[in-house]
């Protein structure tokens, strides 16, 4: 009898923990449980697209000359200034540990006016990014591509020369950051990016108020440094 009663135990036992079975085990009567749904493999492999947005601490120097007298009156202008950047991106992860991706974006804009002058820049990008992840969350690493900066100079004085100027610049960057899985397909990130790029050489006419003849003005960025921390969501496929 007690046999009898510890083998209805059991079945009922198993009958709860089966019911109990998670959603992607099913029960197959002929050949036992079977597995649908290897979510492992969906949480950290295949296509993921993405956005995010963040703030940049952009560093650089507008270098001027002029051939005008009393040219001792310009002055070069060192900028560190806070601006709002953001892109989006594609990637692919190649397995538990690795992560490749394009991204594209804009790094910030920029205006600022002296004398009668406006000065304005902005910064689009386009960059490869290889990444390392780790089991708690952070990753490392490291990207490069091209920037696209573009300057204007415009003013009442200006009578040649375009207004605007673009360069093709490479930049190169290192990222260091921190993913949280918000469920099988949304991911939080969280980024820290240090990046370099070379500016523009904008060159322009102007007229001279003292004599009323007409000067060259040249303004040369050098190089740009990025420091931008940054906030993303990652969908993965």
């Amino acid at each position: 009898m007690k046999k009898i009663v510890s083998l209805a135990v059991f079945v009922a036992v198993s009958t709860t923990v089966a019911d109990a079975a998670p959603s992607y085990i099913k029960r197959d009567d002929a050949n036992g449980y079977r597995v649908t749904y290897d979510y492992m493999d969906k949480a950290n492999n295949g296509w993921y697209i993405g956005g995010r947005v963040g703030l940049n601490l952009m560093s650089w120097k507008n270098d001027y000359s002029t051939n005008a007298p009393n040219a001792n009156e310009l002055h070069d202008d060192d900028y560190f200034e806070a601006l709002f950047g953001g892109g989006v991106f594609v990637g692919k992860s190649l397995n538990y540990l690795w992560r490749a991706e394009i991204e594209g974006g804009m790094l910030g804009q920029f205006e600022d006016e002296f004398g009668g002058t406006t000065f304005k820049m902005a910064i689009p990008y386009l960059m490869a990014n290889g990444y390392r992840d780790f089991a708690n969350g952070m990753y490392v690493g490291a990207g490069a591509g091209i920037a696209l900066p573009k300057t204007k100079l415009q003013g009442r004085d200006f009578t040649g020369g375009d207004s605007s100027q673009r360069a093709v610049s490479p930049i190169v960057g290192l990222m260091v950051g921190y993913s949280h899985r918000l469920d099988y397909n949304l991911t939080l990130d969280l980024r820290y990016r240090l990046s370099g790029l070379y500016g523009t050489e904008h060159a322009r006419t102007f007229i001279y108020k003292e004599d009323g003849e007409t000067y060259d003005i040249k303004n040369e960025i050098g190089l740009m440094l990025e420091n931008a921390v940054s906030l993303g969501v990652r969908y993965n496929f």
